[in-house]
């Protein structure tokens, strides 16, 4: 009898992860034979827990708050995104190796240009909080040629050491949330204020007519970061699409298969 590969997402708390649901959609997409199930490992306990799986022969996992450093940690590799992060969210395991990769930043990337169809190339953006969010989104941002990418954060060190990591790209700017001037062309909120009903301290002219405001979280009805752009003029969305596409750039390193995301998105948007 053949046995079915098994994935995990590990966290904790993991019991309101999305991800089982959405993959269960890409296998049953594609054709693909997996399980995929929650793993919530003990704090502090990361490294054993994931050694525990790899024994029982999981063959790969998503890695969400608060282990994302304890993965890349863990790792006996790592891509060139996740080492920029400093940080893994997804997991392969296999001939003894533990590769690491984080697909946070290209998973925001395609939802922008491909679901929101708004071009990077060329293009002024903010990108507010220095945090483990944003660290995964430089990276693949850069790589898209925007004119300008500021790095705006309450405290001016943690922007100023992110901008250090890629140093050699003049594009790249970091300020106080209170220096902050002109607009942009895209906005993007990778502070947890949503989470608190709060706004991060910026002006409303950093919105232009027609901006794209981007937040990285999501609920049922706009977050406060998006209705005060909105009511700026600028366009706006929200994290769903992010979540989305970085399960599907993970789905495609453990399978090969790339899944279509459109009709994936499209559920989990009606079921909120």
């Amino acid at each position: 009898m053949a046995t079915i590969d098994r994935y995990v997402v590990i966290g904790n708390p993991i019991d309101h992860s999305k991800s089982p649901q959405i993959h269960a959609m890409f296998a049953a997409q594609t054709g693909q034979s997996l399980l995929y199930e929650r793993c919530a490992a003990p704090l502090g306990a990361f490294a054993d827990a994931t050694r525990a799986l790899i024994a029982a022969g999981v063959r790969g996992a998503n890695v969400t708050v608060p282990f994302k450093l304890d993965a890349f940690a863990l790792s006996t590799m790592v891509s060139d995104r996740a080492r920029a992060a400093g940080a893994v969210n997804t997991l392969l395991f296999s001939e003894g190796e533990i590769s690491g990769d984080n697909t946070d930043g290209v998973g925001l990337v395609t939802d922008i240009i491909c679901n929101a169809q708004t071009g990077l190339q060329g293009k002024r953006i903010l990108l507010l909080g220095a945090g483990g969010a944003a660290r995964g989104a430089v990276l693949p941002l850069l790589e898209q040629q925007p004119s300008q990418l500021v790095i705006a954060n309450r405290s001016i060190g943690k922007a100023v050491e992110l901008v250090h990591k890629f140093s050699a790209d003049h594009t790249l700017i970091a300020t106080p949330f209170t220096e902050l001037e002109g607009g942009f062309d895209i906005i993007i909120n990778a502070t947890a204020a949503s989470l608190s009903e709060s706004l991060p301290p910026i002006r409303r002219t950093v919105f232009l007519p027609g901006s794209l405001a981007y937040d990285m979280m999501y609920a049922a009805t706009p977050t406060i970061f998006l209705r005060f752009a909105a009511q700026h003029g600028a366009t706006t969305r929200d994290g769903l699409g992010m979540l989305v596409e970085q399960a599907a750039e993970a789905f495609f390193l453990w399978r090969g298969v790339r899944p279509q995301t459109e009709i994936v998105l499209k559920r989990l948007r009606a079921a909120l």
